[in-house]
């Protein structure tokens, strides 16, 4: 799976550790930085390219890594088409793809450490979205409302992408 991953200085080192461990895991890594450790970067200036190409569907899913993972959440749900949450726990990490098709996991690197993370990840990545009618239902009702907050109508939608 093409996968993108991103973060801010409050989550640098666990960013490296999940990508190689992605790589090992045979999955193609597309990294949007930050690249380096830097104290004084933003969080948006990472999550907000990351989350675009998964809306666009350049890589297939993403990993949003900050100090909570509440900044990258916000950060990455302000992009239309990206469906990003705050992880803690496995039964989230699926449940959240299978029936809310959640594109974009969103970890705290202060909050969680690595091997729980990279569990969260594996989860988030193994878990396919249902395509339910009652779940597709509801992303139609999200999408109408992405439409209404850009002032566009919206006609009969198709359904997300399964990824």
């Amino acid at each position: 799976m093409r996968v993108g991953i991103a973060t801010d200085h409050g989550g640098f080192s666990l960013k490296e550790e999940l990508a190689a461990r992605l790589r090992d895991a045979g999955h193609e890594v597309v990294d949007f930085g930050a690249h380096e450790l830097n104290p004084g970067d933003d969080y948006p200036d990472f999550i907000t390219p990351l989350a675009r190409a998964v809306a666009a569907g350049t890589v297939e899913r993403g990993v949003g890594v900050c100090g909570s993972g509440v900044g990258a959440a916000i950060c990455a749900n302000k992009v239309r088409g990206a469906r990003a949450s705050l992880i803690e726990d496995h039964f989230s990490a699926r449940q959240g793809v299978e029936d809310d098709h959640m594109n974009i996991i969103c970890v705290g690197a202060r909050t969680t450490g690595p091997l729980s993370a990279w569990d969260l990840v594996e989860a988030f990545l193994a878990a396919e979205f249902s395509q339910a009618p009652r779940h597709l239902r509801r992303l139609e009702k999200v999408a109408a409302l992405e439409a209404e907050m850009f002032g566009e109508k919206r006609g009969a939608a198709a359904a997300p992408a399964k990824t």
